[in-house]
């Protein structure tokens, strides 16, 4: 298994998740590629996105039929703007690369929230630090793991 996978299935043992890291036959960098491979609907993958909140990296974990409302996640996580960051950024805020990003497993916490349409699945699907891997939970897992804020960033 990859190392950055490795991270991750620590991270979610620690937590006491209930999934476990699965590894992909083929890549997975989009949501659509996830939910293909996984044989899912593409709006129980969730995309872990990281964002600069006024320069400072946060991670918006949304439904991937979705594409964030940037001036209304900003809104909601109190700054006054939210942009993408160069894939260089990414990787320093969170050990992963872009296309594999994880929401758990990172150097430090970030703020985090959460797409409140991810509570129409059962089971959601999500990067697992690289684009070859994944793990399946649920979203109020999610929420307890990443200390994330539910709001509606689409």
């Amino acid at each position: 298994m990859h190392r950055n996978a490795v991270v991750v299935a620590r991270a979610l043992r620690e937590a006491g998740a209930r999934g476990e890291v699965v590894e992909l036959t083929s890549p997975a960098r989009t949501a659509a590629q996830a939910a293909e491979v996984l044989g899912c609907p593409v709006g129980a993958i969730a995309n872990s996105l990281v964002f600069l909140a006024d320069d400072e990296p946060v991670l918006v974990l949304t439904s991937g039929e979705h594409r964030v409302d940037v001036t209304a996640t900003a809104a909601a996580l109190g700054a006054r703007e939210l942009t993408r960051p160069r894939a260089p950024v990414v990787r320093a805020a969170t050990g992963q690369p872009v296309g594999g990003v994880s929401p758990v497993g990172h150097p430090q916490h970030l703020r985090t929230v959460i797409d409140v349409d991810l509570l129409r699945y059962d089971v959601v699907w999500a990067a697992a630090g690289t684009p070859h891997a994944v793990f399946p939970t649920t979203f109020a897992e999610l929420v307890r793991m990443c200390d994330a804020e539910p709001v509606r960033v689409a």
